[in-house]
């Protein structure tokens, strides 16, 4: 048990400080298991936490001051923040999910929760495309590329190479085994992308092979050029994950953002938009393809390949990255 202190102490007695406390009772919830589940909540709480302590938060250390009116306030910080285009809605509806689940978790009772955060922040997510995927440019790439290396960036150059080349999400960049994906291209042809996946998937139990052309070759040269002394991955040896993001990723997310690019995700689904043309040989459907009125089964194809290869559970999330069946 990871408790600290008695039940009806500070934060449930689950230590002094809010950030400590939910992770630690999301580790007793899911019994040490489920680790992505986990990283993926304690992450999104503690989005919770630094709201809380922020100038328009409630100022708040211990979970046993929250009710369901901070959960209300917070759902409309994070309305505010969508309205804004600083915020997706999914995130923001992710983000009111987890601190509904950690707070189920801290206190062992459903008693404080945002009942229907599609409701709370009055707004439902769509998950079908409906604008260009930015990032298919493969010049604009290149000049967010150099402009964050005249920034010193070379780390985050680097996640934008693999991510518009591979269809990586920022954290596999961030974490990818550089030294066996280069073995792997060399020997092979293609790489097993399992290093940060979603919901602690490795390779051995979920692999997802991509096939290697020039540009990820480039971009494994690149990134590995970029890897910290005495490293395999972006990290330096002594950074954690959540420094780099703070350091690192957060700063150049600014740049990128001046450069027409709403962010790394972005070059996710310019992927997906590349490999439906490739495979197709018709444009992805939101830029104009109609590839499923000439060719359902040809469509359907496409679609499961690029499921597999973005490593999604369910095909139909692949209308998120390419469009719909139009």
């Amino acid at each position: 048990m990871a408790l600290v202190g008695r039940r009806d102490g500070r934060n449930f007695g689950y230590g002094r400080q809010l950030s400590y406390a939910g992770p630690q009772a999301l580790k007793d919830l899911f019994g040490g298991g489920h680790y992505g589940t986990v990283k993926a909540h304690s992450d999104r709480w503690q989005a919770f936490v630094r709201w809380c302590r922020s100038e328009n938060g409630p100022g708040f250390n211990d979970a046993r001051q929250i009710d369901r009116r901070t959960l209300l306030d917070y759902a409309g910080h994070l309305r505010q923040q969508v309205e804004k285009g600083e915020l997706a809605i999914a995130t923001a509806q992710n983000r009111l999910s987890s601190v509904n689940r950690t707070m189920a978790a801290l206190r062992g009772d459903q008693y404080v929760k945002v009942p229907s955060p599609s409701k709370a922040l009055g707004m439902r997510r769509t998950s079908v495309r409906c604008s260009v995927s930015q990032g298919q440019d493969r010049e604009q790439v290149k000049r967010i590329v150099d402009v964050l290396c005249e920034h010193q960036q070379p780390r985050a150059a680097a996640i934008v190479q693999l991510a518009r080349t591979t269809g990586m999400r920022m954290r596999e960049a961030i974490l990818a085994d550089l030294s066996r994906l280069q073995r792997e291209a060399e020997q092979l042809g293609r790489i097993n992308i399992q290093d940060g996946t979603k919901g602690g998937r490795s390779g051995a139990s979920a692999p997802r092979w991509i096939t290697v052309d020039d540009h990820v070759r480039d971009a494994l040269r690149f990134a590995e050029q970029a890897s910290p002394d005495a490293s395999r991955n972006l990290l330096a040896p002594n950074e954690s994950y959540q420094d780099f993001l703070r350091d690192t990723v957060r700063p150049a997310r600014d740049i990128i953002h001046k450069h027409d690019l709403k962010g790394f995700h972005e070059l996710r689904a310019a992927y997906a938009c590349e490999r439906y043309e490739q495979i197709t040989h018709h444009p992805a459907p939101i830029n104009g393809g109609h590839c499923y009125q000439l060719d359902r089964r040809l469509d359907q194809d496409a679609r499961v390949q690029i499921s597999y290869e973005l490593r999604h559970g369910r095909i139909v999330v692949v209308v998120a990255y390419i469009g719909g069946q139009a």
